[in-house]
């Protein structure tokens, strides 16, 4: 009797040393939060703008970084790796932005890290009260094309995408795994990605991955009458994501898009 009385104080101290460290977090700002997938235990990144509150729902972000940030965060580390690099970009931060970390020798366009991304996102909206109808997706370099593979599985999910020095088909030098192995993978993915709007950018002396990727979804994604917009910044190499998230007009652009209301709900405003 004795040792269930000890047992369950335990238990009970340790519930309410849990519930004092998590209510010790700071809410804003950059936070670290960790998600299950399988029997894997990722930890990520979110940035919370400092002037969020639960009394309305907000704009999510979800970017998806390049082969250069791949790695793990150690238990109860909180150095940034990710937010403290592309917050700087926001210069009036507005969204939510959600930091997935890829694992060495993981890729974005590969199930397991998807099912990351994907549930990193979903807690984030559930936690910060995100808003269905704006979550967007960016990535730059392997996270570009991170961007293709998940737009492209998921029509509908995002409300727009902007993909930077990414692409469909990989060169012999990098080991990403195609988005697409279809006969002609550009069509495919501008298919299915629909009418969602798309922001590609690139650099036109990049010299990892080639500015033809960029090009081809573009004209794939017009062909297919998709909303695309370009931006190719002359004699830049592989590093085009500073130009591209300083573009003045990138955060309006992106924030500016929201899902069509779910048809039930337009139905029952009439």
């Amino acid at each position: 009797m004795k040792r269930a009385c000890l047992f369950a104080l335990l238990l009970f101290a340790t519930c309410v040393a849990a519930a004092l460290e998590c209510a010790a977090q700071p809410k804003t700002g950059i936070v670290f939060r960790e998600v299950s997938v399988g029997q894997v235990t990722y930890r990520y990144e979110v940035f919370v703008p400092p002037q969020w509150n639960p009394e309305k729902a907000w704009p999510v972000i979800l970017f998806l970084h390049g082969t250069g940030h791949r790695g793990v965060y150690p238990p109860g580390d909180t150095t940034s790796v990710l937010a403290k690099l592309f917050v700087g970009y926001q210069k009036k931060p507005e969204a939510i932005v959600v930091f997935p970390r890829c694992p060495d020798n993981g890729w974005w366009n590969t199930p397991q890290m998807e099912a990351l991304a994907l549930a990193a996102l979903e807690q984030t909206m559930k936690e910060f009260h995100g808003d269905p109808r704006r979550v967007y997706l960016t990535g730059l370099s392997m996270g570009g094309y991170g961007a293709w593979y998940l737009a492209s599985r998921h029509p509908g999910k995002f409300a727009a995408v902007a993909s930077v020095c990414g692409g469909i088909r990989t060169p012999p030098t990098l080991p990403i795994p195609p988005v697409s192995t279809a006969r002609n993978p550009y069509s495919d993915v501008a298919k299915k990605i629909g009418k969602t709007p798309v922001w590609v950018f690139h650099g036109s002396a990049d010299e990892t991955v080639p500015v033809g990727e960029s090009r081809k979804m573009v004209a794939a994604l017009k062909a297919a009458g998709g909303r695309v917009r370009y931006s190719e910044y002359p004699g830049v190499g592989h590093n085009s994501w500073d130009r591209a998230y300083a573009e003045p007009a990138f955060f309006p652009w992106l924030l500016s898009h929201r899902l069509p209301a779910p048809v039930r709900a337009r139905q029952s405003a009439h």
